[in-house]
Parts: structure tokens; sequence; C-alpha cells
């Protein structure tokens, strides 16, 4: 994990860490959530591939800000209106859905990802990677709408949908204006 941490920024390690070459799993963690989308958007792009093979030329360790997730997304979808409708349609939904869920009040949902996947007539997204969601022990009950703090049990998971629904509002009327 210093390997990759230094591969992005030499300069974040701090004196202690650069001399045992080794950080904590937390520590990077919480490195790579400030390096990315994820501390400003609620989430991060992992990797994104159109149907020719292509990738949008941004670095998804360090896209952190809107421009730059928004101009993947456009390359993504290679700003096409019914692709985009199409996703923002399932986004809404999948959003309604889970503020409507009692089980997803009822669990943490950490290091699940969003699968989005489209071709020429059809788009829609699924969540996936459920390995690491847990039940809420007590009968707690989380909102997913705020941001995580230590024993909040919050994992801000609708923050970063509400992130990508604004994103594919906004590429909709680009869309649409072309």
């Amino acid at each position: 994990m210093y390997a990759k941490m230094v591969k992005v920024d030499a300069n974040e390690p701090t004196a202690e860490e650069h001399a045992a070459r080794a950080i904590t799993k937390p520590r990077y963690m919480q490195f790579r959530e400030k390096s990315s989308s994820t501390a400003t958007l609620g989430f991060r792009i992992e990797g994104l591939k159109n149907s020719e093979g292509g990738c949008c030329g941004v670095d998804f360790k360090t896209c952190k800000d809107y421009t730059s997730v928004e101009k993947a997304f456009q390359h993504f979808t290679q700003v096409d209106s019914h692709t985009i409708a199409q996703y923002l349609h399932r986004l809404k939904d999948l959003r309604e859905t889970l503020q409507a869920s009692a089980f997803f009040g009822k669990h943490e949902v950490i290091g699940s990802s969003l699968l989005f996947v489209h071709d020429d007539t059809k788009a829609s997204v699924w969540m996936i990677d459920f390995g690491k969601t847990r039940h809420l022990e007590g009968g707690h009950v989380i909102s997913h709408d705020k941001a995580w703090e230590r024993g909040n049990h919050e994992d801000g998971y609708l923050i970063g949908l509400t992130s990508i629904i604004n994103i594919f509002e906004n590429l909709l009327v680009t869309a649409n204006e072309n």
C-alpha cells in the first residue's frame, strides 16, 4: 500500500511512513478517498471502457473534481441522449428503491460498486460487490445520506448516488442541446 501511495503522491507519506516504507490499510484507504472524488462527490470511478475499448484519458486515482468526473461520463456515454436518459431513469429508480428499503437501512454497504453497461439500444445500472456489506446489530438503522464518521456506521451511499444522478441530469441537458 505504501508503494501505491507513493506512486500517486510521493509527498503524502509522513517521515515515519517513509522510513518504515509502510502504511496501515486505514491510512491508505483515507488517502485514496481524499485523493479521489469520494471526498467531494461521495463516489469514485474505478474504471470505464467504451464499446471501442477505449477509456477517457482520466487518471481515476486522482480524478476528484466534478468536471473531471463529468468528462469521464461524457466520454463513456458519448453524450448520447438515449443512453444518458436510460441511465438516469435507472439511477433514480435505484435511489427510490433503496430509500424505501428496510433492508438497506439495516445494512452498512461498504465497497460495493455500480456497474454501468450499455449498447446502441439499452443502458442499465446494477449494484454489485457486496462482500463487505454488514448487517447492523442492535436494531441500528442508518440513512445512508450522511458522511462516514468513526462509529456512526453511515456509508454515504445515497450521497454518492445522488451526485451521480446530478451528473447524469447535467449530461442529459448537454446531450439535448446538441
